[in-house]
This record gives structure tokens, C-alpha cells and sequence, in this order.
């Protein structure tokens, strides 16, 4: 169930131009940012997780936020060079940077470049200026498919975000709309069905009935199409809503979804790290400004580690897995999986068409995968859906 060699570093900048409406994600707006304080802090942080985990080898590094692309750098730069000098780094080692096309320009892609960057992750959206206004966002299609360019001129490997099943989009709309993409799409892209978060001002405007989203079955229809297209075009979907060719994955996703190690470093950011063979979840301090100065005081901005109960890590480790399209092993999440697993629903299940079983793995169909959220509990034993209510 732990998977002790599997290592990551995500690496939270918290700060962009302006707040999407759609978003949940820790990020904040600020007219001034002393990088040189944030910059040291960052280096402080990796000492301190790097102290807990001796000869740990890194293969992935993700700047996420956030708008990481407007970070300097230089910071970026001396952040790879600390992890290079903490941790051992795979050769291949793959290094991701988030960039919202707005704040792209050629120069500064290649310094993050020069830096260490060797895959960047666009935050495109649409490619519709309608929609891109309806979504809060800074740019324009024409300025995200220059971002892109720029992108696909300076990096070997990049990806782009699109959000669907917006109001009023027509599956005819969408389906214009991701045969464009993927003219521009290199070897991964990432297409995200719109939801309504807690929190958000879209939570409040979607209350208010200031817009209303595709009812469950059109979006399903927006879901299928979505595959349909992206596996004719060799862009198959290796997790829900991720797409890309063989061997073009993202490798710092694929420890989330596989249950690896990852430390978390900067404002909100969570981490999984094994200690002492023991799985602990990790969560830093949410407010930047609270973060940057506990970092100062302490040498880290961390809330005190949680220890993963062994009900818990199988849980979280069964979510993860069954979201990748090659699902998961269950003697690899616990040798009693029995214990956990309802075994006639899981027939059911196979039954229904939602699953596949075959030998010691588990997968989602692609109708399985539609009912994501439900599956798990629907193949848990009783007392274990107790725990991952109460775990959500």
C-alpha cells in the first residue's frame, strides 16, 4: 500500500494576477511580494523536509499554484538546485511549471529553461473569448494560442487545461472547440468537466441561479465525447480527466494516483511521506503571510504531522487508483483487501458493466468512471464507507 520509492516535491506559490470564479485552489492576490523573503523561505522548507527523509531520490519536481510563472527565475532556479543538493534526482528527472498564458513570455520561458524547467502545464481554459470572460480569465484565445507556441518552442514536453460542459456549450461547441485544441495539443492534455465549489464565487452566483450547468446525462454526453475524440487522436485518457500519448504522461500526477511519497512545500500545500515505514499526511499553513513568517521562526510553515491509520491509507490508496485508467492492484493496497472490499458488490459491479476484474487488478470502465464518486463506496465494506465519509 506504501509505495516507498515513488518520490515528489510540490512546490505552492500562492499568489496570480486575479481570482477565477471557478476556483478553490489557495491562491491569493497581492499588489506586493518580497520574492527575496519567499525565495529564502522556500530553501528553508526543503531542508527541513529533507532532514526527515534521508536518501529519498526525487523523480519529479511541480511548481502549482497559484500562478508559479510568476515567480522569478531565479527562484525557481535556486529551488531545483537546493532539492538537487538535498535529495539524490533520477536522471530523467521531470520538472513541471504551471503558467497561465497571460503571464507567458518568451524571454521568461527561457530562463525557467535555463532554470531547470523541462515541461510547463498551460492554464488555457477555453478557446472562446465568450467563455473566457464568463471564466475570469486574463487572456484571450488569441493570447493563449500564442502561449502555447512559445511553449511548444522552448519545451520538449507541455500540456493545457480546458474546462467543458459550461453553460450554455453545445456538445456541437465542444467538439469544435477540442478538435482545435488538439491541432495545438503536444503529447498531453488535461480537460476538466466544470463544477461548482464550495467557497467560490460561482458557488454563490450558481445559487443565486445566475447561470445553470448541463444537467447529469447531457454531461455525460460531454464526458463520452470528450473520450471519443481524444482516443482518436492517440490522446486515450490515462486518468479521468487527464489525456496523453504512450510514455507523454505526467509522472508527478502519476505519484498521487499511484499512492507514492510526495513532500508539500508553501501556503495550503498537503504532502503523504512514509517515516520509519509509518504513512503520515502532511498540511502547511494556508495564509502566506502566516506561512512565511512560521517558515522564519521555525524552519517550516508545517502543521504538526498526522499519522494515516492503516483503514485510511487503503481507502485513500483505492480512490487514487481507480481514477488511472489501468486501475489498481489489490494485494499491492493490502494482502486482506477482503476485509475492506464488498466482494458481491464488486461482482456487481463487473456485472453492470462499471468494472473489469481480472486476475489481482481492478479498473473503471469508462461507465464506471462516470459514477467515480459513488463506486467507492459502493465497493467498500460497511464500516469502511464509515471511515471515507468521514475521512471527505
Amino acid at each position: 500500500m506504501t509505495q516507498q520509492g515513488r518520490f515528489g516535491v510540490y512546490i505552492h506559490w500562492p499568489f496570480c494576477l486575479a481570482k477565477c470564479p471557478y476556483c478553490d485552489f489557495n491562491s491569493h492576490v497581492r499588489e506586493g511580494i518580497d520574492h527575496g523573503a519567499w525565495r529564502d523561505a522556500y530553501l528553508q522548507s526543503i531542508d527541513h523536509y529533507a532532514a526527515l527523509t534521508p536518501g529519498r531520490q526525487v523523480e519529479s519536481i511541480y511548481f502549482g499554484g497559484g500562478t508559479p510563472s510568476l515567480m522569478e527565475p531565479k527562484t525557481v532556479e535556486a529551488i531545483i538546485d537546493r532539492i538537487q543538493q538535498k535529495w539524490q534526482v533520477t536522471n530523467d528527472i521531470e520538472i513541471t511549471l504551471e503558467a497561465n498564458p497571460t503571464s507567458v513570455e518568451a524571454e521568461k520561458f527561457k530562463a525557467f529553461k535555463a532554470a531547470g524547467v523541462n515541461r510547463v502545464s498551460l492554464g488555457v481554459q477555453a478557446l472562446n473569448d465568450e467563455d473566457l470572460k464568463f471564466l475570469g480569465r486574463e487572456h484571450n484565445v488569441n493570447e493563449a494560442l500564442k502561449a502555447i507556441e512559445i511553449a511548444r518552442e522552448n519545451f520538449d514536453r507541455y500540456s493545457f487545461d480546458l474546462i467543458y460542459a459550461r453553460p450554455k456549450q453545445s456538445l456541437k461547441d465542444w467538439q469544435e472547440e477540442l478538435e482545435r485544441a488538439v491541432i495545438y495539443a503536444g503529447g498531453h492534455l488535461s480537460l476538466y468537466q466544470l463544477t461548482i465549489e464550495r467557497g467560490t464565487q460561482f458557488y454563490q452566483d450558481y445559487a443565486q441561479k445566475k447561470f445553470a450547468v448541463p444537467g447529469e446525462e447531457l454531461a455525460a454526453d460531454f464526458y463520452n465525447l470528450t473520450q471519443d475524440i481524444l482516443e482518436a487522436h492517440d490522446l486515450p485518457a490515462y486518468e479521468v480527466s487527464n489525456h496523453a500519448k504512450a510514455g507523454d504522461e505526467s509522472r508527478h500526477n502519476l505519484i498521487y494516483w499511484n499512492y507514492g511519497d510526495y513532500v508539500g512545500i508553501g501556503p495550503g500545500a498537503h504532502g503523504r511521506l512514509t517515516i520509519d515505514g509509518q504513512k503520515f499526511a502532511t498540511r502547511e499553513h494556508r495564509a502566506p503571510e502566516i506561512w512565511l513568517e512560521r517558515v522564519v521562526e521555525q524552519g517550516s510553515g508545517v502543521h504538526p504531522f498526522e499519522e494515516v491509520p492503516e483503514e485510511e491509507r487503503f481507502l485513500e490508496a483505492l480512490m487514487m487508483g481507480l481514477r488511472l485508467r489501468d486501475g489498481v492492484s489489490l494485494s499491492a493496497l493490502d494482502e486482506s483487501w477482503q476485509d475492506y472490499i464488498d466482494q458481491d458488490h464488486m461482482r456487481q459491479a463487473v456485472i453492470e458493466g462499471w468494472l473489469v476484474h481480472e486476475d489481482d487488478n481492478i479498473r473503471l470502465t469508462r461507465e464506471g468512471l462516470l459514477r467515480l464518486n459513488a463506486m467507492v463506496p459502493y465497493l467498500l465494506r460497511e464500516q469502511s464507507v464509515r471511515v471515507a465519509v468521514a475521512t471527505q
